[in-house]
């Protein structure tokens, strides 16, 4: 296959904690933030490092590091999923958790925000090796971890198997079964319906309601999506199955391009049978870089942060942009955005799926009553949808972009119920 390529000037590696800080600074200045609450909200409340020893296949002794941070509990227990991945970094977890908190006040869930990663390959490690690092880590986070004060989920290259192992060592210290410690579990012990699909289907729903406000008729509409892991194939699924044309996907191999559209279907199966969307009969080869400067109607960056940047947001030819990936554009891009009259739909509402259903199943875990598929999918569309709603509505108010709407109204309901709680002692 030939393959398109576009230049990409040098990117220096943007830090997602200060841009993380930026969005929330635009926001309290918008807000008119007392001072003593943005001291508060701006700083996350807890870093945990660990250094852990892991026993290889070859019986070698390896090292790996990881995090758990907090970043707000005002509201609940923390919340956020946990990523293994080579370029995990501290600075990369404290972004994510704060963002973990606005998605959360979003969303009205009451949950405060948390994050947590390994620094590590998954694709070096054996099955048994990932279930020995996945145990000790755990192991080493049970002085945070619980159903009452932080629950972790599902992220970037860690699955329901590894939400089982983390389920399964925090019950086996405490002599009984705590299934509502972890959300995105299985089923068969204790995961929820939908769940797979959640952050998809939100994606998919927030899509649609820019997509009426813009007046883009779905079967008139093409979509370009970089990521092509559990979002942004359930994603392509979904929107396909809603008439819209699936013109370019990638992955982290790389991507491919059909200006015609992508048989959807046949490109799920193409991936489960070979592992990667490269390859697919009568597509184009293209790179994950030049994907998001490609002519579609609608980006959806669903793969990691600090895709979107002042050195390519003037060439994408997007109309409409879902960030279904937690912060993949950075603040100089957001202005270039802006300035174009391109519309985006902020992270922490596009991608708040996933934490939406992982709450559905830490309240039925608790309660040991569970719904079904229909009534969790329907309590998710209202959820994204009044979310949306609110977000345009604040938008309109401090007459900003709909991240800053989103942002306006995340921030004052953490603030609000920190001002009510109080400073202890």
């Amino acid at each position: 296959m030939t393959e398109v390529t576009l230049e990409v000037q040098g990117v220096a590696a943007t830090n997602p904690y200060r841009t993380a800080q930026r969005q929330f600074d635009q926001a309290a200045d918008l807000l008119q933030l007392d001072p003593g609450l943005r001291a508060i909200l701006r700083q996350v409340r807890r870093e945990f490092t660990v250094n852990f020893p892991v026993r290889m296949d070859d019986n070698r002794i390896r090292m790996f590091t990881g995090y758990r941070v907090q970043h707000n509990l005002t509201r609940g227990p923390a919340k956020g999923g946990i990523r293994f991945h080579p370029e995990v970094s501290l600075d990369e977890v404290k972004a994510l958790s704060m963002w973990m908190t606005w998605k959360c006040a979003l969303t009205g869930l009451p949950y405060g925000g948390a994050k947590g990663g390994v620094i590590c390959d998954p694709a070096t490690l054996s099955v048994h090796e990932l279930e020995n690092l996945t145990r000790r880590f755990t192991s080493e986070m049970t002085v945070l971890i619980g159903p009452d004060s932080d629950i972790p989920a599902p992220d970037v290259n860690t699955n329901s198997q590894v939400m089982a192992w983390i389920m399964d060592t925090i019950s086996m210290q405490r002599g009984y079964s705590v299934p509502a410690t972890v959300t995105g579990k299985p089923l068969e012990i204790g995961g929820s319906e939908g769940r797979p699909a959640a952050t998809g289907r939100g994606v998919m729903t927030v899509t649609m309601e820019a997509c009426q406000r813009l007046q883009i008729a779905p079967e008139e509409a093409t979509v370009a999506i970089q990521g092509f892991g559990n979002v942004g194939s359930v994603s392509a699924d979904l929107m396909h199955q809603r008439g819209f044309r699936i013109v370019a996907v990638s992955d982290v191999f790389g991507g491919i391009y059909q200006p015609q559209g992508l048989d959807v279907p046949a490109l799920l199966e193409h991936q489960r049978r070979t592992g990667r969307v490269a390859g697919f009969p009568g597509a184009t080869a293209v790179s994950n870089a030049a994907l998001l400067e490609l002519p579609a109607t609608i980006l959806i960056p669903a793969a990691l942060e600090n895709q979107l940047t002042i050195h390519n947001a003037a060439r994408v030819q997007a109309r409409l942009i879902i960030e279904a990936a937690n912060g993949p554009t950075t603040p100089e891009a957001d202005e270039v955005f802006l300035q174009r009259g391109v519309t985006l739909i902020p992270d922490i509402l596009a991608n708040a799926g996933g934490v939406t259903v992982s709450y559905f199943e830490w309240v039925q875990d608790i309660q040991s009553f569970f719904w079904e598929e229909a009534e969790i999918n329907d309590r998710l569309i209202r959820i994204m949808r009044r979310a949306y709603q609110q977000m345009e509505e604040l938008a309109t108010e401090h007459r900003t972009t709909l991240r800053m709407g989103a942002y306006c109204l995340a921030v004052k309901r953490v603030a609000d119920a920190t001002a009510v709680r109080g400073i202890y002692p």
